[in-house]
């Protein structure tokens, strides 16, 4: 009985991950090319311009945020096993979706979308490479990488 519990715990916990990694990638692919977006710069970049952060300020976020990746990484190496493989079968899903949605549009709008989906799918593999980079979930930019 308790394993069971253990198991739908680890299951909707992967499925929150999954959702999450899901709807950025959506977000993204919407809002991609909304003005006010902050373009390649990391959110910390942006934070530190409108906050108007001093260096010796932005080298202190950048040494408490580098300790929270820490951290993260840490709390989700136990479950890293079973969140890669929540992940490939959320993308199991999601494929499987897409095809779906294929079918409701137009030749010339499945073309858009399968553009659409392409751009977000190497958005998503960017993501993964950061992952398996920091062995961990983390902000898609760390602390001074200054990426995406």
């Amino acid at each position: 009985m308790q394993r069971s519990k253990w198991f739908a715990l680890l299951f909707l916990l992967g499925a929150f991950v999954a959702g999450a990694a899901i709807g950025f990638a959506a977000d993204r692919a919407v809002r991609h090319d909304r003005p006010g977006r902050h373009g390649s710069r990391s959110p910390l970049d942006h934070l530190s311009r409108e906050l108007d952060l001093t260096p010796t300020q932005r080298a202190a976020f950048d040494t408490i945020l580098e300790e929270k990746q820490k951290q993260i990484r840490q709390l989700f190496a136990p479950i890293r096993p079973q969140m890669d493989s929540l992940m490939a079968l959320s993308k199991a899903i999601g494929d499987s979706t897409h095809e779906q949605l294929r079918h409701v549009l137009t030749p010339e709008q499945r073309a858009k979308f399968d553009k659409m989906h392409e751009e977000a799918k190497k958005r998503g593999a960017d993501e993964r490479r950061r992952w398996d980079m920091d062995k961990g979930p983390g902000p898609a930019s760390g602390p001074g990488k200054g990426k995406s």
